[in-house]
């Protein structure tokens, strides 16, 4: 049996990628990117994106990769910006034939893919900007404004919750206790890649040096000349520190494994607390499981 539209996700470095491009291959799919890094545009390395060391085409031998490498650094989106670009690429995916592939690991896009989102407020290009400038530059003050129950996330989500409350003087979780509209495939089929940790860590460890051997210092020099906020990929503060000199090689690479190996974790996490699989696959994923994944 071929479902419309499947859910791949996991942990960073645990296959999910390569699972999903097999997948693809055997069944005619498309490959839709769930994930807010490899969105951008020109740090493909360090978002471990597929495109990572290779032109940016529309295809990967045959298979068709949507949402990869579409936005320039200097470029916003929101969960809504990100759900409306998903639904119209399942739209031509189903009108086509082919069944959908979204993979990726960033839990809030798989979320509101599978739920839908709460109504948003529209927010004034000024107010966005004073946000995102308070979230630089004083981040203690932009959480004491946001209150106790605001939990201390990444810094495009306390901009998100900053610039709700001044464009309105509600805190975001008025919003977002609305009801969710916008579901673009509830009953997709939902595939789980969760390895070991001592794996994950070991093919973290392994990575990495590749990631910053393959092009992720020259991206690191991008993303210090578009201002563009490092905090927003895990490992790009890391190597901004080392290509201004402020940190040894040797530094960022560890620096790098150590918040990649607790992103990870944050991960599990969520997967396991916000996450419902119709399969879970505990190992680095094989042929057979692209069979089970199919019936």
């Amino acid at each position: 049996m071929t479902y419309n539209a499947y859910i791949i996700t996991g942990p960073t470095a645990s296959g999910k990628s390569d699972f999903a491009h097999r997948l693809a291959g055997r069944i005619g799919g498309v490959i839709i990117n769930c994930d807010s890094v490899q969105i951008y545009r020109g740090i493909e390395n360090i978002a471990a994106s597929p495109f990572a060391g290779r032109s940016i085409t529309p295809d990967i031998d045959g298979v068709p990769y949507r949402l990869f490498s579409v936005l320039d650094l200097s470029e916003q989106i929101s969960v809504a910006d990100y759900l409306e670009m998903a639904r119209n690429e399942y739209q031509d995916a189903i009108s086509n034939g082919r069944p959908a592939i979204f993979v990726g690991g960033t839990g809030y896009y798989i979320n509101a893919i599978v739920n839908g989102i709460s109504p948003m407020p529209d927010i004034d290009a000024d107010i966005r900007q004073r946000a995102r400038e308070m979230v630089a530059t004083d981040i203690a003050g932009a959480r004491k404004i946001l209150g106790p129950d605001f939990k201390p996330t990444d810094p495009q989500r306390t901009a998100r919750a900053l610039e709700v409350f001044f464009q309105t003087g509600r805190q975001i979780s008025e919003f977002q206790s609305m009801p969710r509209s916008g579901a673009i495939c509830p009953n997709a089929r939902r595939i789980l890649i969760n390895p070991p940790t001592d794996i994950l860590h070991e093919r973290i460890a392994r990575r990495i040096p590749e990631m910053l051997d393959g092009g992720a210092e020259a991206e690191a020099n991008r993303i210090i000349d578009s201002n563009w906020d490092p905090r927003r990929a895990i490992g790009a503060s890391q190597l901004c520190a080392y290509v201004r000199g402020q940190i040894s090689r040797e530094e960022c690479i560890k620096n790098w494994i150590t918040k990649t190996n607790q992103y990870a974790k944050r991960q599990r996490t969520w997967f396991r607390t916000q996450f419902n699989p119709d399969i879970k696959i505990c190992r680095i994923a094989t042929d057979n499981d692209i069979d089970a994944a199919k019936q």
